[in-house]
């Protein structure tokens, strides 16, 4: 099996990941793409994330029916902040006869070099990048890698929280189940 893991906060999911992830799992040779939840990004300050298990619970609700799209919690178990090579081996560990991948955005893949074992990852698994506006891919780093043609929607989670807080529709920005358990569970005010 293979599949491609779609890493991130997800604070909260929107249309764009979504549509990543999609057009990863029918445009590729990947069986499967995992949106996996990172309890806490080691970038990023964790007293701006919603819980981690809310944040899975929207995924979850946003990939009802699929098959091919699913959210794991793989990392909620391991130590925190959450390292991709971290949870690469665990997941090569329970699932040897899988083949991991990656998927992740231009822009982060420019920072690589300054993710723990980077090497590690580079030698051992195939990454998947989606175009972000303003972030061309000009260095591998030595990857094998496939970029993505996916169609891009410049939203941010970012912009979806602050909209909340302003108190401004989230309205096609997010799918509408998540848009209202947001809504429903008073989340991001």
């Amino acid at each position: 099996m293979r599949v491609g893991l779609y890493f991130g906060s997800f604070n909260p999911v929107h249309n764009g990941h979504l549509l990543i992830a999609n057009y990863a799992a029918t445009e590729t040779t990947l069986d499967q793409v995992w949106f996996v939840v990172s309890p806490q990004n080691p970038f990023k300050q964790e007293k701006t994330l919603l819980n981690e298990y809310h944040r899975l619970h929207l995924i979850s609700l946003a990939l009802e029916g699929e098959t091919r799209i699913k959210a794991s919690n793989v990392e909620f178990s391991l130590p925190k902040p959450s390292y991709t090579c971290d949870t690469l081996i665990y997941l090569i560990e329970r699932y040897p006869t899988y083949e991991f991948s990656i998927i992740m955005g231009s822009d982060g893949f420019q920072n690589l070099t300054k993710w723990k074992n980077y090497q590690t990852l580079i030698e051992n698994h195939k990454i998947y990048i989606y175009k972000r506006s303003g972030f061309e891919v000009t260095e591998t780093f030595g990857a094998q890698l496939q970029i993505l043609e996916a169609p891009l929607l410049e939203i941010s989670s970012t912009q979806i929280r602050k909209r909340i807080l302003d108190k401004k529709s989230i309205r096609y920005w997010v799918p509408d189940v998540v848009k209202n358990e947001i809504e429903i569970a008073g989340y991001y005010k």
